[in-house]
């Protein structure tokens, strides 16, 4: 079997993607061309992929093609009627970044809630060395304890959010963006139950047609004033020109985000407008990506190819 990596950098270049050479003649490209995608895979059996379109475009020379393997748990990019068609199996990786994330969405908390940023800097310009005092309490910010977490999308990151929450003493509610969650163990409200009275709110939900523009201007202005919003899920669920206005106007305390509507970020990003560290942190799509997970991913694609070799589905994904 011929495999061709297309996309090695999404991994990053401290993980070892020569240890396919076991499983076949492997040809490793760093990044995606879309000039050159169709014809570095057009004698390929088995592609690993991160961002490429998988659709007629690029795949209809590829006449050998058996596999496409996902390095993410999204399946969007995937032309799945076409491929399908084709009688090309798909599979993706799930649960390999889950602590990862949880970890970062509380990296993104503590950066803004505790005005982490202003302390830094009042430490590292000096200022705090001409102090007559011992502290400060110039930026103001609050316990956790006795705090509401609204969680929107209660999957296995809400859930592990949820958990680390309560050990800081927060009240934990949640909405389910499909209707079908019924967990037992937190108090399921309706959106605009959770916004008014959460004192933090975190996404941890996918991107479909419900959630889009889920949080926009309306939904903003429902939100405490003194509140933090997380977006950990998918960029385009909070809208960026309302959240944007929302933090000019001190309509909320501050946002976290791991995402954006555009990645990377474009300049004419409304956000940008938003230098004050304590009220705003974005963080380049890295909730996911540490050294274990990223490891984790392309180890959880070996064991998806082991098992197609085997006649195994693992991971199989026909939609």
């Amino acid at each position: 079997m011929k495999i061709v990596v297309m996309e090695a950098n999404t991994l990053g270049e401290d993980v070892d993607m020569k240890m396919f050479e076991a499983l076949g003649e492997l040809t490793i490209y760093g990044e995606s061309n879309p000039m050159e995608n169709a014809d570095r895979i057009a004698d390929a059996d088995i592609i690993i992929v991160n961002k490429i379109p998988m659709n007629e475009n690029t795949l209809s020379k590829a006449k050998n093609l058996k596999l496409i393997c996902l390095t993410a748990t999204g399946t969007n990019i995937v032309d799945f009627p076409y491929v399908n068609s084709r009688g090309i199996t798909v599979t993706n990786v799930k649960g390999y970044s889950t602590q990862s994330v949880i970890q970062h969405t509380f990296a993104l908390l503590f950066y803004v809630y505790e005005k982490l940023s202003f302390y830094d800097n009042y430490v590292k310009s000096g200022t705090y060395a001409k102090s007559d005092i011992f502290s400060n309490f110039d930026k103001k910010f609050n316990e956790l304890y006795g705090k509401t977490w609204g969680i929107i999308g209660l999957g296995d990151i809400g859930r592990g959010v949820a958990k680390v929450a309560e050990v800081f003493g927060c009240n934990i509610i949640y909405y389910s963006t499909s209707g079908r969650n019924g967990n037992q163990e937190y108090k399921q409200v309706d959106l605009d139950t959770l916004l008014e009275t959460s004192d933090i709110v975190s996404i941890h939900a996918p991107l479909n047609a419900v959630t889009t523009d889920l949080i926009g201007e309306k939904e903003l202005k429902r939100m405490k004033k003194s509140a933090i919003l997380l977006n950990l899920g998918r960029g385009p669920i909070v809208n960026e020109d309302a959240l944007a206005n929302a933090l000019m106007n001190n309509e909320i305390a501050g946002a976290g985000l791991d995402v954006l509507t555009v990645e990377p970020m474009l300049e004419s990003n409304p956000l940008l407008k938003i230098q004050d560290s304590t009220k705003l942190i974005i963080t380049p799509h890295i909730a996911w990506a540490t050294v274990e997970a990223r490891t984790r991913c392309a180890t959880e694609v070996y064991q998806n190819i082991e098992a197609f070799y085997q006649g195994v589905e693992r991971n199989v994904v026909r939609s």
